[in-house]
């Protein structure tokens, strides 16, 4: 069976995987692009860029994957349910190239997006959303892409397999917060940490057997 992982999920200091308010100038809100500064510093993203743990992470944010859930601020603003030509943030080829599962309270009809980016929109639970997504995905992983709360949602649901957090160096102190409610989530995962130059400490979490 396909397993559910995260991977490259950016988090502060204090556990915020986006501040506030969130809007279409502002998608991270008060945190702008610092949670995400050590990708951009890489190879994978740049000529020059640095070529060590950080670019590792990097270069397999796609590896193995065949379908993505995210959650609906990931996906837009608030309000893009109420506009009919919204059709995410990345433009008309997308990143995630697989089947996309948006989880939304108000479902509209897919979208095909250059590149092999459908989106589909669906109001379901956690467990609902990754029957259909580990259906699309075959052999291969489903990615858990955020925000903050979807993460969390599947981590405290015991669905996540796999999680890789890219701890950044700054306090947010509020927004989304990916840790609230999973006193004790060590006791279930074989945690890891490795630090780049960057300052960011990247922490792993593998279910135990």
């Amino acid at each position: 069976m396909s397993r559910v992982r995260v991977h490259n999920f950016a988090i502060s200091l204090d556990g915020f995987g986006s501040g506030e308010p969130q809007s279409l100038e502002a998608p991270f809100g008060h945190a702008g692009e610092r949670l995400h500064e050590w990708r951009f510093g890489t190879s994978s993203w740049k000529e020059g860029g640095s070529t060590g743990v950080d670019d590792l992470f990097e270069r397999r944010h796609n590896d193995g994957f065949g379908a993505e859930i995210m959650g609906s601020n990931k996906f837009g603003p608030p309000g893009w349910q109420d506009d009919s030509d919204w059709k995410g943030w990345w433009g008309p080829n997308p990143p995630f190239h697989t089947p996309t599962y948006v989880l939304t309270h108000r479902p509209r009809s897919s979208i095909e997006m250059e590149g092999g980016t459908t989106f589909h929109f669906l109001d379901a639970s956690p467990e609902e959303a990754l029957a259909v997504a580990r259906e699309a995905a075959g052999d291969l992983d489903v990615r858990i892409g955020g925000g903050a709360t979807v993460v969390r949602d599947y981590l405290a649901a015991g669905l996540v397999d796999h999680a890789h957090f890219a701890v950044t160096p700054i306090v947010l102190g509020r927004g989304s917060r990916v840790w609230d409610g999973l006193e004790g989530l060590e006791s279930s995962y074989d945690v890891e940490q490795v630090s780049a130059p960057s300052g960011v400490t990247h922490v792993t979490l593998t279910r135990k057997a």
